[in-house]
């Protein structure tokens, strides 16, 4: 955990928190920082296979947090959860593109009606709590324009695109409607310890990364040349504490992105740090093909206005970091889906 995390979670001392997703990627480290600051933090997780959640990911801080194992559309128990919270972290949700198109109604249920079902909860029974919502960049669809900043046009190109477009908009609709502190951080390509490596249907750079430690041949489909934000997850974590703090965000969205980087250049410094793994470069499977967005860059310059947040952690930095982490803990996340 870095230091500019740390300081970034200080005014979180003696605060409740509540995580939803939180033994998954982002909610885990998000959760360490928080413990580490002084917060009481209260984790919401079903544990569903494949979904990316790892007891292991709160290991240093398993005794200092408390780990409900629910089903965030447990909507009665839901109820109960955000009460007296000062705060609550959204992460729950599907992230897969490809299993959004096999399994539209998972993905509706978990990303809209879910959502909608734990803002009514706060209208209810704590309508004073701060919600913090993690968007992606996928709502975007395919660039009409680069950098991409806010205001550009949302038109996913599969059904988890559209289903966070509303799980966004709920939150965003609740601040105007009923003053329920809301706020949408729509993160960019986001890698580093933490990430599930199970299987590379919710992100492929972290796969990359598997990949190259197992000493295997990386496939890029395309050319490689396809451009994407590449965020470190402590750069992340960052950002939603900083933005928590601040009374400029509620009812706004924000994008998080940081250094460009084309596919080809990110593996090719995978595998010179890893000293393993190669690179082929082949044609695009025909599903991957239709959810392809082509190059994107977010302008996260409203993010930086708005709350102080920039990007930290240096590309060449992260990865070793994160490939460090791999290979110290391997065995708690290597285990391939069949």
């Amino acid at each position: 955990m870095s230091s500019a995390v740390e300081s970034s979670a200080r005014g979180y001392k003696n605060a409740n928190v509540l995580i939803t997703g939180g033994l998954g990627f982002i909610g885990s480290t998000l959760a360490i920082a928080l413990v580490k600051a002084g917060a009481r933090v209260t984790i919401v997780d079903a544990l569903i296979p494949n979904y990316g959640g790892n007891l292991f990911n709160i290991e240093s801080v398993k005794n200092k947090v408390e780990v409900i194992y629910t089903d965030i559309r447990n909507a009665h128990l839901m109820n109960e959860l955000v009460k007296h919270r000062d705060y609550i972290f959204n992460f729950a949700g599907t992230l897969s593109h490809v299993d959004s198109v096999i399994d539209p109604f998972t993905d509706l249920d978990i990303n809209c009606r879910a959502q909608l079902s734990l803002l009514e909860a706060c209208r209810q029974f704590n309508p004073k709590v701060k919600i913090l919502f993690a968007g992606t960049r996928n709502q975007y669809g395919r660039a009409q324009y680069l950098p991409v900043d806010e205001a550009h046009p949302q038109v996913p190109i599969d059904i988890n695109g559209i289903n966070n477009i509303a799980g966004e908009s709920y939150h965003l609709l609740y601040y105007t409607l009923h003053g329920i502190k809301a706020t949408s951080l729509r993160l960019s390509n986001t890698y580093g310890p933490r990430h599930q490596m199970r299987h590379s249907r919710q992100g492929v750079l972290n796969w990359f990364i598997r990949q190259a430690l197992d000493h295997e041949t990386i496939t890029l489909y395309g050319t490689g040349g396809q451009v994407r934000d590449t965020v470190y997850v402590d750069d992340v974590v960052r950002a939603f504490l900083l933005s928590g703090l601040c009374p400029k965000v509620w009812g706004k969205a924000f994008n998080i992105g940081a250094e460009p980087i084309d596919l080809k250049s990110f593996v090719q410094k995978v595998v010179r740090t890893a000293h393993a793994g190669r690179i082929v470069v082949g044609r695009f499977p025909p599903d991957r093909k239709k959810i392809e967005i082509g190059d994107y860059i977010a302008d996260w310059s409203l993010a930086q206005r708005t709350f102080g947040w920039k990007p930290k952690v240096p590309f060449e930095k992260g990865i070793q970091k994160t490939i460090e982490y791999y290979r110290s803990y391997r065995t708690h996340y290597w285990n391939r889906l069949k």
